[in-house]
């Protein structure tokens, strides 16, 4: 830099602090190096890489960002934490399906009204399990009642 005609040796403050990520060498303020918690760096990128969360993938472990909410860092990754599991076909957990088709096959056994007080229209009818065990849909188990007599039967106290 030329001043007044003369070479004038340009101002240059000596590095005081080394950047946390890279290891570059910096200078900052005494109260800025006093007042970061997370140390130095030597600029925005440096700083957004000391912030960002990662998770390792649970197959390969390379590291992925936390804010994706990925388990696996790629597809190929993806397919071999897959491997072995076996998926049932159709609608496993359709409850209304399957009771719907339980109270289709009580209908064609039995008629199409309340047992206890012959309420006969099927739309409302509920299928009710005498020994309240949801799993055990053996047709001696299961009674056809209205909304008013399953309601009787879980709710009120029998006298």
């Amino acid at each position: 830099m030329w001043y007044n005609g003369q070479v004038v040796e340009q101002y240059k403050r000596k590095a005081n602090a080394i950047c946390v990520i890279c290891g570059k060498a910096v200078y900052k303020r005494p109260i800025q190096i006093q007042n970061n918690k997370k140390g130095v760096f030597c600029g925005s990128v440096c700083f957004g890489y000391s912030c960002r969360k990662e998770n390792p993938c649970l197959v390969c472990g390379e590291l992925i960002l936390a804010g994706l909410n990925k388990k696996t860092c790629s597809r190929a990754c993806a397919n071999k934490n897959r491997k072995g599991v076996i998926y049932k076909i159709g609608r496993p957990h359709d409850k209304l399906k399957d009771m719907r088709s339980i109270k289709e096959s009580l209908f064609r056994v039995r008629d199409k009204k309340c047992e206890r007080c012959g309420f006969n229209i099927c739309k409302i009818l509920q299928v009710h399990h005498k020994d309240r065990n949801r799993k055990n849909n053996a047709t001696d188990n299961l009674e056809v009642l209205c909304p008013n007599c399953h309601a009787k039967e879980h709710y009120m106290e029998k006298i």
